[in-house]
């Protein structure tokens, strides 16, 4: 490995994996973490995971201080299909990065309303994409302060202890670009979504948001009937859900531009968008952001009962 690859890598946290309690080891760039614990064409498992400085440990046996969730993969994932020849001919920069960890905050308030924020179109990965708060975790930090600190660092809003409660709620790999037909790949992560449940309401709660420009373009709180209908749009079909009857035209955000924001409405439709197989990418919702989505509905019923 070149000498400032393994400086920039000890500045990051990246997965480790280890199977039938074998020594864990780096996972590499090219491999996919779902498929080195099960084979194609299965796209998700439980694991065990857990955090230790600059490592976060996937395994298929418990350990100390693991917590045990699901792990999944689009049917579609790059590193799924990378052949030997297109992992061969990745950089060597790209190849020595490894896999990074990072992670997602579903923030939940009192009225069950879930926010979104768009990406910037600026940031070299999933520019313009609709995600959760979140970003890549600092060595020697825990999970849930990684999180805190991105939400924080992104919207402004500062959360303390007794201010919430939490959960994990599963590993969702992820590789930019999203689909091998629009390039190989660059960016390949294990992402660790967690769900904040706030007892304050959407409106207390933005009342304390300071975004930064940089990083959100706008933000939005939306409500179970249209998150159930963003997490039922399936990346890689090929087609774009229409919207329901049920479901309201537009969709109100708070856009941000030159230091100042302001309300507007989009098409509903924008957030029920699917990633396109060739070409530029569309303003839509991430498919991993889907994932936990789902997930996070899951829990919704869980909670009125």
């Amino acid at each position: 490995m070149r000498k400032g690859a393994s400086m920039e890598n000890m500045r990051r946290v990246l997965v480790h994996l280890s199977k039938e309690n074998s020594w864990p080891q780096r996972a590499q760039f090219q491999q996919s973490i779902v498929g080195h614990f099960c084979a194609a064409p299965k796209d998700r498992l439980m694991v065990n995971c857990g955090l230790n400085q600059h490592q976060f440990l996937v395994s298929d046996m418990e350990f100390a201080g693991s917590r045990k969730v699901l792990l999944q993969r689009p049917p579609f994932c790059p590193v799924k299909h990378l052949s030997d020849a297109q992992a061969a001919s990745l950089p060597a920069e790209t190849r020595d990065r490894g896999v990074d960890v990072g992670v997602a905050v579903l923030l939940q308030s009192a009225c069950q309303k879930v926010l979104l924020t768009r990406r910037s179109k600026n940031l070299s990965i999933f520019p313009n994409i609709w995600v959760p708060p979140g970003g890549h975790i600092e060595p020697g930090e825990q999970l849930l302060d990684a999180g805190l600190r991105e939400l924080r660092e992104e919207t402004g809003l500062s959360l303390q202890d007794g201010d919430f409660s939490w959960q994990m709620l599963a590993l969702w790999e992820s590789v930019y670009p999203p689909m091998l037909s629009r390039g190989l790949p660059k960016r390949h992560h294990v992402v660790v979504y967690l769900l904040l449940l706030s007892p304050e309401s959407h409106e207390q709660l933005q009342m304390r948001f300071k975004p930064d420009e940089a990083e959100v373009s706008a933000y939005t709180w939306l409500e179970p009937q249209v998150l159930a209908s963003v997490a039922a749009t399936e990346d890689g079909a090929g087609d774009t859900k229409k919207v329901a009857g049920d479901l309201p035209p537009v969709i109100r955000i708070t856009e941000l531009q030159h230091g100042s924001a302001r309300t507007t409405m989009i098409p509903t439709a924008t957030f029920l968008n699917t990633a396109p197989p060739q070409g530029e990418d569309v303003e839509r919702v991430s498919t991993g952001t889907k994932f936990a989505l789902r997930l996070w509905l899951d829990t919704l019923a869980q909670q009125k009962e």
